[in-house]
């Protein structure tokens, strides 16, 4: 197959060293396999989370610790350590998952991670979002490349269907490891994958319908981002790690989607979370923002309170004492010119305090 060296041509990305989560499926064995053979330059590393939910887990990862030195490729087993959820478990497997797999390669400083999403895993998305009734940026689903913690995630498989991934394993002589939990209807993705063959059947619409409305629907997506990014770098002041202000002028004159997608953008940034509130939570935010008497509130990590003609979004120190007496604060201002003749909110006087400490 021609696509990996094709996906890594159209992104620009150079030949060095690549994790890899393999889990023992067809699609991740297929993928380290092809990366294997079709990049010769790149240092590879193999990495297989055993999440302890299944009995079988430790031995499905085992299997491919065997298969990975049959074919000399770096392996490593990362454990999900710990009390695992009663509830909603599907969804902290994942977060663990790429929890395990990003710490990894920022301790190994490995920039690239690839992940074995396919074309159906995208239509899953799709749906389960539709489902949701997510707007553009959840619908847009995956993308080939995203970033997790300063890593790049690749996903070169994210429009193939599955069933070529199998086929190669076949061509090679290679089995692979089915996921019981892929049959179990309790989940709402493994509902979506059985209900793909009889929309098919019953609409036209097909995973190859649904990717391609993923990927026109990314296009928009990118043109916000950058005009996101575009206002963040103009328009908004960083005050180190632990917060930023923006003039409220400013952002009433943006259009509401605008507002929305810069406040997402920054209570990110802010707050360090992988995921942004519910997107009824950040509209009440924003109407909260326009009134006049708003008063300030908390949402996500982050503080949210105007001030001297500026919004300020502030990270939130929780179970951390953050009062801080006038002279600590004169001694800052001698040490940080940057903050003299600005009247700052003292929550982020308390955090630019807490930031500089901390970095003693």
């Amino acid at each position: 197959m021609q696509l990996i060296q094709d996906f890594f041509k159209k992104h620009s990305l150079e030949e060095e060293t690549i994790a890899i989560g393999v889990s023992g499926g067809a699609d991740s064995l297929a993928l380290v396999l092809l990366i294997k053979e079709t990049l010769p330059k790149a240092k590879l590393v193999a990495l297989t989370v055993d999440h302890g939910l299944r009995p079988t887990s430790r031995q499905e990862a085992e299997y491919v610790a065997t298969l990975m030195e049959q074919h000399q490729i770096e392996h490593h087993i990362l454990s999900w350590m710990g009390r695992k959820p009663k509830t909603g478990i599907e969804e902290a497997a994942r977060v663990a998952r790429y929890n395990l797999l990003c710490d990894w390669c920022l301790e190994h400083q490995v920039k690239y991670l690839a992940i074995a999403h396919h074309l159906f895993d995208q239509a899953e998305t799709f749906l389960m979002r539709l489902e949701r009734g997510s707007g553009l940026f959840g619908l847009s689903a995956m993308n080939e490349i995203s970033e997790r913690n300063n890593i790049k995630i690749l996903r070169p498989f994210l429009y193939i269907h599955p069933d070529k991934l199998k086929a190669y394993l076949k061509n090679k002589g290679i089995s692979w490891v089915e996921d019981e939990s892929n049959q179990c209807t309790d989940f709402l993705r493994v509902k979506m994958r059985k209900f793909l063959p009889l929309l098919a059947d019953e609409t036209g619409i097909t995973p190859e319908r649904l990717g391609l409305a993923a990927q026109n629907l990314q296009r928009t997506r990118q043109f916000i981002e950058e005009t996101v990014h575009d206002i963040i770098n103009n328009k908004v002041h960083l005050w180190g790690k632990c917060g930023v202000s923006f003039d409220i002028a400013e952002f009433l004159s943006w259009h509401q989607e605008l507002q929305f997608y810069v406040l997402s953008e920054l209570m990110l940034t802010i707050s360090g979370n992988v995921y942004v509130p519910e997107a009824e939570a950040l509209q009440k935010l924003i109407a909260e923002i326009k009134r006049e008497n708003f008063n300030g509130m908390t949402l996500g990590g982050v503080y949210i309170q105007k001030s001297d003609m500026h919004i300020w979004i502030i990270k939130e120190y929780r179970r951390v004492r953050t009062d801080i007496s006038e002279q600590q604060w004169k001694d800052f201002e001698k040490e940080e010119p940057e903050v003299r003749g600005i009247k700052i909110p003292m929550k982020l006087r308390q955090a630019l305090i807490l930031e500089k400490n901390h970095k003693k």
